[in-house]
């Protein structure tokens, strides 16, 4: 019996020796395999100095005037922080949330691979909670995030390998500069400054634990998409802190991550209409395409918010509408290319060119006065047969002889063709040309009705320079930029001055659109301040312009259909003219009034333009009325309910109708149809001159 037991336990130790010594051989065999593969990979291991170079791709913030970060653009790199330069809060947040025995390891974690092989055999899958830091920056730079077998063992090795050639303060700098944190942001001062909008340098353990918890799910707990989450990520991490050593209890219960200020989260709306337009000039002004820059620009945010409201709440329905706001030097401070970025990117403001109609005589005009016409000249209203051509008024009525200075604030056609006539188209062409606006000008002798198409910032333009008293402006968005550590590398200059027209031509220009504004087409632009401008209106009101100027800022508003059909509510610009007014009272409220180089000059009363068709705001379809450009218009005004009756085909819609259909008895003296050429009726003589005529 003893010597059958002792046998026994002869040959157990027998059997455990040899397994013993085979596992041993195996293991021996194993490291030689895994070192000859380490020896091999570390080959593909780049130095630290290529690893640090910089990646493709570059990190643009675009900034409002006052410094809010409006856009971000491209894989944001901030800049690259040494090991000594990285905040200890930061090291050791990251350090304790993705390998807490990352000090200790050869580039893999035997613990959490033993755990990521027993997920593996639970659950049927690899997880990430096996991977260390030397791993993840492995994966980053060298491999994908599949997690099939072979990808996770060649990145075990690669890991080790970059061990044996980097040293742990290497890999932990690499990796904080190159981890992807969310939102765009690579590197822990692009997150610094994307989510915080400050340096790394200045973390606080707070900010170090909201930024140390992304790195799991970048996604997922990203404050610009779930500030919540991010936060309750952060409290984790400080636990998980305290509980490695990293921090003490004491610490640990001074952190308030739900206190930590994120930066304001970058508007995506409307300000994309006006960087998409400005960021393509950085190609023509700087030649930096590497280092991260902050681009800043002239957009006001107070402005452009009381734009977009200017826009949404006065376009007609199924209209689109655009607006551009330049300063006295040409930066722009508002722009609008659509009711709504998100559903068209398309932007009006710069890009449609559409007719301008009466808003074009400002070239007409500007021409008349640099020929030596002045505003209180004599002209004639009557009408006209050019070539063939025969313009007609809005609503048909014809003055007889009045002053240009009326001629012009009531928008009358007839007179803009005679000028056209006698100065020669030519000559308006030139004016246009001269003020800045690029696209095709006919020479046709409607053009002076403004049925050549332009753009509106082009236009928004050249009233600009109207009231620069005709001095050269260009339109610009971008004052300077900068490296993120506030190194200039381009600051805009002022452009050079050139006087397009003589300072009394510009002056007599505003002149005449202070009329227009304060008792003509105009009214609805009126802000209780000096305003200078001109409304615009083109065939069956396919398009509705204003634009003017009012103490340093000028601001140009269209509205219109994307496929040109006609629109309810534009005719004689009245819905362009609220929006510039609805805009303007919010845009000047804190500038100095400013006074132009006249006072206001009221012209001759024309009684019938009370009631005119640029006055109206809706039309019903019934083809008897022409427009303003003479071509004839799909509708006749909308009297409301106290309208005595529609017009019958073939009745005249004349001023008698009007009385008749308003209730009101017929103005004595007032031009009738019968006689066009009626002499406008005298203001009473005891008319105070710095009172408007009633009904003006």
């Amino acid at each position: 019996m003893g010597r059958a037991s002792t046998k026994k336990r002869g040959g157990f130790r027998k059997w455990f020796w040899r397994i013993f010594w085979l596992g041993m051989f195996l293991a021996l065999l194993a490291a030689i395999t895994i070192a000859v593969f380490v020896g091999i990979a570390r080959s593909e291991i780049d130095s630290f100095d290529d690893l640090k170079a910089s990646p493709n791709g570059q990190m643009i913030r675009i900034r409002a005037a006052d410094g809010t970060v409006i856009q971000t653009l491209g894989p944001s790199f901030g800049r690259w922080l040494t090991i000594d330069q990285l905040p200890s809060n930061m090291k050791d947040a990251m350090v304790a949330v993705e390998d807490r025995r990352y000090y200790s390891h050869p580039g893999v974690d035997p613990i959490g691979i033993t755990r990521a092989f027993y997920v593996r055999f639970k659950e049927g899958r690899f997880t990430e909670g096996g991977s260390t830091i030397t791993q993840q920056l492995v994966r980053n730079v060298y491999l994908n995030n599949n997690r099939e077998f072979g990808r996770k063992i060649r990145e075990a090795i690669l890991a080790m390998a970059m061990e044996t050639k980097l040293s742990k303060d290497q890999i932990l700098e690499l990796y904080l500069n190159k981890v992807y944190f969310g939102g765009g942001a690579f590197g822990v001062d692009s997150a610094s400054r994307r989510f915080f909008d400050h340096g790394a340098e200045e973390l606080s353990l707070a900010e170090s634990a909201v930024i140390a918890g992304l790195v799991k799910a970048p996604s997922r707990y990203s404050p610009t998409a779930d500030a919540k989450a991010a936060l309750s990520r952060a409290n984790v991490v400080v636990e998980v802190m305290q509980d490695s050593g990293m921090i003490t209890a004491a610490q640990a219960a001074t952190v308030k991550p739900a206190e930590v200020k994120l930066a304001v989260a970058p508007r995506q709306n409307s300000v994309r209409y006006f960087t998409d337009w400005a960021l393509p000039q950085l190609d023509i002004l700087i030649e930096e395409r590497e280092k991260p820059i902050d681009v800043h620009t002239t957009l006001d945010l107070g402005m452009q918010r009381a734009a977009v409201a200017a826009i949404q709440s006065n376009a007609p329905a199924g209209t689109q509408g655009a607006l551009v706001s330049l300063d006295s030097d040409g930066a722009v401070r508002a722009m609008v290319g659509g009711l709504d970025y998100a559903t068209s990117n398309y932007n009006r403001a710069v890009t449609a060119v559409r007719q301008p109609g009466s808003a074009f005589k400002l070239f007409v005009y500007m021409a008349a006065l640099e020929a030596g016409f002045r505003p209180e000249d004599k002209v004639d209203d009557a009408p006209i047969d050019i070539r063939g051509w025969q313009p007609r008024n809005s609503g048909g009525r014809y003055a007889g002889e009045i002053s240009l200075r009326t001629a012009f604030t009531y928008s009358k056609n007839t007179v803009a063709a005679r000028i056209g006539d006698e100065l020669g188209t030519g000559s308006i062409v030139s004016m246009a040309r001269r003020f800045g606006i690029t696209t095709p000008v006919n020479s046709s002798p409607s053009m002076v009705l403004g049925t050549s198409e332009a753009r509106v910032i082009d236009m928004t333009r050249a009233f600009a320079q109207v009231g620069a008293g005709g001095q050269s402006l260009t339109p610009y968005g971008i004052k300077k930029v900068t490296t993120i550590d506030g190194d200039v590398i381009y600051s805009s200059k002022r452009s050079k001055k050139i006087q397009l027209v003589q300072p009394h031509v510009a002056a007599g220009m505003t002149d005449l659109m202070q009329s227009a504004v304060a008792v003509g087409t105009g009214r609805a632009a009126q802000i209780g301040r000096p305003v200078a401008g001109k409304t615009g209106t083109t065939s069956s009101n396919k398009d509705g312009w204003f634009l003017g100027f009012s103490s340093g800022l000028t601001t140009g508003v269209w509205m219109g259909r994307d496929d040109a059909k006609a629109v309810r509510g534009l005719e004689g610009g009245r819905a362009p003219a609220r929006a510039f007014a609805a805009f303007m009272r919010v845009a000047t409220a804190k500038r100095p009034v400013v006074k132009f180089a006249t006072n206001v000059t009221f012209p001759e009363r024309l009684e019938d333009e009370e009631y005119s068709l640029t006055d109206e705001d809706a039309l019903i379809e019934d083809p008897l009325l022409v427009d303003e450009n003479g071509m004839p218009i799909e509708g006749v005004p909308d009297l409301g309910d106290d309208a005595v009756g529609p017009i019958h085909e073939g009745e005249r819609f004349d001023q008698d109708w009007l009385d008749r259909a308003l209730g009101r008895k017929p103005q004595q003296g007032a031009p009738s149809d019968s006689n066009p050429n009626a002499p406008p009726p005298s203001p009473p003589s005891n008319a105070d001159p710095g009172v408007p005529p009633t009904g003006g």
